[in-house]
């Protein structure tokens, strides 16, 4: 579905030079997963018969360093309908706090924040409304109220604010890294030492488009670790975070050699994802700490650990199921 007729854009000096995607996020405006995104759909193409030696109406790589005056037309999708966003109850997504301002929620795994292009399960949003839940309609119309995200496959704590006031205040407290996030994560061995601080930066992968890796010129990246409980073949870590990168965590620790038990994008042992029955990322976003937004009162969420994760925890243990 298209937004309208395709936007023809010319790169300019300050993006020369640059992948494709990054190119289309910043002059788009958009996020760069999601102009891969729309690279990877066929929505930007080559808008002159010779940009580059390419011919007009072939797709663009994203991969592809576009030069200044290089000629692309960008098909940008519609955005999300509010009046067709796929409203529906969220199984398994329990409300752990709600008050006028804002609401908490322990996201199961499988469930987006929000909607997106070419995403068709289930979102916290739609099933917050589906529980009759108001939301802030702040913030782009499929994004509203979200003021933080957990990828697909992670679970845990989230909160969404209900009020315009709120949304505010939420949004430039984690754009300030105020809030704490505590994340626990079975990672594969036990790193050494066992506790320490991993500063590293985080960047696109060189050669996969849709990873991410410690690469030099990356963003800053900064994750504080301590070691739970070793398990002889893998180790429970309490992390927090002091920047938000995509992914950072599994990338961080898929870099010192020890990625999150069942994370195969990032190299984890596919022969221990399956003793311990995992099919995702053992990541669980365990506990969050933020001012309330209007009575700044200290609040603290915390979300157990799910079935799945509890389960390949018990594998592990000292006479537990083989």
């Amino acid at each position: 579905m298209s937004g309208g007729a395709p936007k023809t854009f010319q790169v300019p000096e300050e993006l020369a030079g640059k992948r494709a995607d990054a190119v289309v996020a910043g002059i788009c405006g958009v996020s760069r997963t999601e102009a891969a995104g729309w690279i990877a759909e066929g929505r930007v193409t080559w808008a002159q018969y010779r940009t580059q030696g390419r011919f007009a109406g072939v797709p663009v790589k994203k991969s592809e360093k576009l030069a200044e005056g290089a000629a692309v037309a960008v098909d940008e999708p519609e955005p999300v309908d509010p009046a067709e966003m796929k409203v529906e109850a969220v199984q398994d997504m329990t409300l752990l706090y709600e008050d006028a301002d804002m609401v908490a929620v322990d996201k199961p795994v499988g469930v987006a924040a929000h909607p997106s292009p070419g995403w068709h399960g289930p979102t916290v949003i739609g099933g917050l409304l589906a529980s009759g839940v108001e939301i802030a309609t702040s913030g782009a119309q499929e994004r509203r109220g979200i003021v933080h995200r957990l990828d697909v496959g992670t679970s845990g704590v989230m909160v969404v604010a209900k009020t315009e006031q709120a949304y505010s205040v939420l949004k430039n407290a984690f754009r300030d890294r105020l809030p704490v996030k505590t994340y626990h994560a079975l990672v594969q061995g036990l790193p050494d030492p066992h506790q320490g601080t991993i500063d590293a930066p985080i960047g696109r992968h060189p050669g996969h488009d849709w990873r991410f890796a410690v690469v030099e010129g990356g963003r800053e990246a900064r994750t504080h670790y301590r070691l739970i409980q070793a398990y002889g073949r893998a180790s429970l870590m309490d992390i927090s975070l002091e920047t938000g990168r995509t992914h950072q965590i599994r990338v961080h620790f898929s870099a010192l050699g020890h990625p999150c038990a069942g994370d195969l994008t990032y190299g984890a042992d596919p022969n221990l994802a399956s003793d311990l029955g995992l099919t995702r990322q053992w990541l669980h976003a365990y506990e969050l700490s933020i001012d309330h937004p209007v009575t700044a009162e200290q609040m603290s969420f915390r979300a157990d650990y799910p079935a799945d994760l509890t389960e390949a925890i018990k594998i592990l243990e000292p006479g537990g199921p083989q």
